[in-house]
């Protein structure tokens, strides 16, 4: 273990999650080692020994700040402490949670030693997240990195500034970045400016566009070939946001480019004999972004991207391969030039002749990318297009049918939506075929060569992927069938054929239809059918009719689209039409016609009533109600309903009242009368209720022996009380009568004691009367009863409410 600098349980870690079988075996060794590395922590372990140190609690200094534990920990063990942190990033790797190690990468970023420096600032991007308070504990010693005189702490800090720092953090380490820039070392300068267009991208406000533009100009220029690779990362990034300020750096980059493809940079820049190929693809894409849709810009770099693209050529090999793809993109891209997009195709060509699918991908992708703009240049590779749809990498077809139709042309639509066909049959994958359904309706409306071909398309299309076809689709070939050209100055007989062609497609697929066909498929069959099926001549239409009353009354609920109930009632319709066409009803679709009228579907079963309605008692009514050829006929709408008026006379000579307009129909107008005529509801509200309704008096009449059960003359006593239980006082004062007679009294008559139930029977003993005493009997000359409820309850005694005096 010791020539692989780990230790025997580190070794055994990594041996086990690579041996483990799923995922819970792997949760259970991770979760082991979580306990293993909390307790090396708490007892000093990862340090070799001591107690934990104050560095390792959270909220403490930085470390450094404690000399105990800066020796115990960093000075003692410093390799088992860097182990620790590589252990915990295992952890953070696998989805578990080492935030109980932060603190220590936090301490090891401050270490004098470089890999232990590396280690923490390594574990702290990895690990911390924006918002992390620890982030905050890292900015100074970032910052002591950042002015150190050691090449390689300026260098890990500028690699940590890069993952740590957010954008409110930015101004704190911006100035000493930018000056980075002018250091002696390559090293830091091409860091420095990676880090500087970081920090633009973090805050643009703290690090200006214009700051950075002039930075990257001069850095550009720098004596150190790979100082001048990083800046063009940074230009590349910059331009695809905003061009125009790199446009004057064509000429520049022309010179950079021509000094790399003459071998002038030193041969380590070297890449199998390619010089400097990365820096190569970088400036290229850099022309291409700034060239694009400028002709000034691109007449600089015609030239030199020729060159580039023929060194390359010559070189054969995978890198130059990179360069020659990159190099048809620009020339795609760029202000067109005539021999660059020659060179471009053949170069194109090689590509998709070769055996190799990774070369022959990259044929296909700069294929599709020079026929989006120059489509004549798709002719001359349909051939070998076409044959990468016979290869077995699924990547290679599916950018090849993309190709496919990009190349779609009026030319060769009828070849390539053949060839899409062939492949939509044969694809399982339901994305694909989507995808390839929309594209076949796309290059079939746009680019079909006559209307017969696209009604023939279109069913086999149906017939294939229907269910992922859009609805408006059928319409719109529905509309084209009814409608023809749609050319007023075109022969009628060029309609009629099409009528024709479409009848006897449809005609075909009833006689053979398949174990499965989707819905949009049987409702166009049946709107053809319906519409047009007396002009078959493979068929008569008497059996055009058995036909579609078989299809209907077919078990096989695939076959007829699903059979949902608008599929049947589009189907029953077409039958009806075709009826009406031919005169008279044969038995099929007679039978299927009665079956329909005792349907579940309302819909269905009241079109199958009427139409026999129609067909026992007006038979003659049929052409007028299924019209031939009418469905896209204007209809006359009667403003007036002149056509009600013999109706109207035919009522009134019987003797029905004669229609009277009102005067005036203004809804003011209406009002007015109707506020002046007597109206048959009351409008006026109710008077306002007096306060004696809710004050003393209906107290004391609640208190009163008038509301008692047998105190009232007009209220029986409910069935179960006796007059044993009425209080005698009350018993011995006469019957007080209603204060208004003429109104109407509550009656409870034969009423049970609890609604919904049966009157209980009557008590055997009754109750005896517990006499009361009410403060009422000062004020009244009654007094408040006990006994028994109007539901068999007894009764509670009133409250006693006193009654103020005139003096009070």
């Amino acid at each position: 273990m010791s020539g692989m600098h780990l230790s025997r349980e580190f070794f055994e870690l990594i041996k086990a999650i690579g041996e483990s079988k799923s995922k819970q075996e792997e949760d259970r060794i991770i979760a082991r080692e979580v306990v293993a590395l909390k307790k090396k922590l708490e007892s000093g372990g990862a340090g070799g020994g001591g107690g934990p140190s104050l560095g390792m609690i959270p909220g403490s200094p930085i470390p450094g700040s404690s000399g105990a534990a800066h020796g115990n920990i960093l000075n003692t063990n410093k390799k088992k402490a860097r182990e620790f942190l590589v252990r915990v990033l295992y952890v953070e790797m696998l989805g578990h949670d080492g935030s109980f190690g932060y603190i220590k990468a936090v301490e090891l970023a401050a270490s004098q030693s470089i890999i232990h420096k590396r280690t923490g600032y390594l574990v702290c991007s990895c690990c911390l997240s924006p918002e992390h308070e620890f982030r905050f504990m890292l900015i100074n010693q970032m910052q002591r990195d950042l002015n150190s005189s050691n090449l390689l702490e300026s260098c890990g800090a500028l690699l940590a500034v890069t993952s740590l720092i957010t954008p409110d953090l930015v101004s704190t380490v911006s100035t000493q970045v930018i000056g980075l820039l002018e250091h002696t070392e390559q090293t830091v300068r091409k860091k420095a400016i990676i880090a500087m267009h970081r920090l633009h991208q973090l805050s643009p406000d703290a690090v200006t566009k214009q700051e950075v533009t002039e930075k990257v100009r001069r850095m550009l220029c720098d004596r150190d070939p790979a100082v001048m690779g990083a800046t063009l990362n940074v230009i590349e990034a910059m331009a695809r946001v905003d061009a125009q300020p790199f446009k004057d750096l064509v000429p520049s980059l022309v010179s950079i480019l021509k000094q790399i493809c003459e071998r002038r940079l030193p041969s380590e820049y070297d890449y199998h004999r390619i010089p400097a190929p990365w820096m190569q693809m970088k400036i290229v894409r850099i022309l291409s972004v700034v060239g694009k849709n400028d002709s000034n810009s691109s007449e600089g770099m015609y030239e030199i991207v020729g060159e580039c693209l023929r060194k390359a050529e010559e070189a054969g090999i995978n890198a130059s391969n990179a360069i020659v793809y990159e190099c048809i993109r620009c020339i795609t891209n760029i202000y067109p030039n005539p021999v660059l997009l020659d060179a471009a195709g053949a170069s194109i060509s090689r590509f998709l002749s070769s055996r190799s699918q990774n070369l022959r991908y990259l044929g296909v992708t700069g294929l599709a990318s020079i026929v989006e703009r120059h489509p004549k240049y798709a002719a001359d590779h349909q051939l070998a297009v076409i044959e990468c749809l016979e290869d077995e990498d699924e990547t290679l077809l599916r950018k090849t049918l993309d190709l496919l139709y990009r190349m779609t042309n009026p030319v060769n639509v009828e070849f390539i939506t053949d060839r899409l066909l062939h492949f939509l049959r044969r694809s399982t994958d339901p994305y694909l075929k989507s995808d390839l359904t929309l594209k076949i309706c796309t290059i079939g409306e746009r680019y079909a060569p006559n209307n017969a071909w696209y009604v023939r398309t279109i069913t086999e299309l149906f017939n294939i992927a229907g269910d992922l076809v859009d609805p408006a689709v059928a319409t719109n070939l529905m509309s084209l069938i009814a409608e023809g050209t749609g050319n007023e100055d075109d022969d009628e007989e060029a309609d009629m054929v099409l009528r024709k062609q479409a009848v006897e497609l449809y005609v075909n697929l009833l006689n053979n239809p398949s174990n499965r066909m989707p819905r949009v498929l049987v409702e166009t069959l049946a709107w053809v059918l319906g519409e047009y099926g007396y002009l078959s001549s493979v068929m008569p239409l008497s059996d055009i009719i058995d036909g579609m009353c078989k299809l209907l009354q077919s078990g096989n609920t695939a076959r007829l689209g699903g059979g949902a109930p608008s599929t049947r009632r589009l189907v029953l319709t077409a039958i009806m039409k075709m009826v009406a066409q031919y005169g008279s009803c044969p038995a099929t679709a007679a039978k299927v016609v009665d079956d329909y009228t005792k349907s579940s579907d309302p819909d269905a079963q009241k079109r199958c009533l009427e139409f026999q309605t129609i067909l026992t008692q007006a038979p003659h009514l049929l052409g007028e109600v299924f019209p031939v050829d009418a469905s896209l006929e204007d209809i006359d709408v009667s403003l007036d309903l002149s056509f009600l008026d013999g109706v109207v006379s035919d009522a009134i000579a019987n003797g029905a009242r004669p229609y009277q307009k009102p005067e005036d129909d203004d809804d003011d107008d209406i009002n007015a009368v109707a506020s002046q005529a007597a109206s048959a509801f009351k409008m006026t509200p109710y008077e306002k209720p007096s306060e004696r309704t809710y004050g003393q008096g209906a107290m004391q009449g609640m208190g009163s022996a008038n509301m008692g059960p047998a105190g009232s003359g007009n209220v029986p006593l409910p069935p179960g009380s006796s007059s044993s239980t009425v209080n005698p006082q009350a018993a011995a004062s006469p019957t007080q009568q209603p204060s208004n007679p003429g109104e109407p009294q509550l009656v409870l008559r034969n009423v049970a004691n609890v609604w919904g139930k049966q009157a209980p029977p009557p008590a055997q003993a009754p109750v005896p009367s517990v006499p009361t005493t009410s403060s009422f009997a000062s004020a009244t000359t009654s007094s408040t009863p006990t006994g028994y409820g109007g539901f068999g309850v007894p009764a509670a005694a009133a409250p006693a409410v006193p009654i103020k005096t005139a003096e009070q």
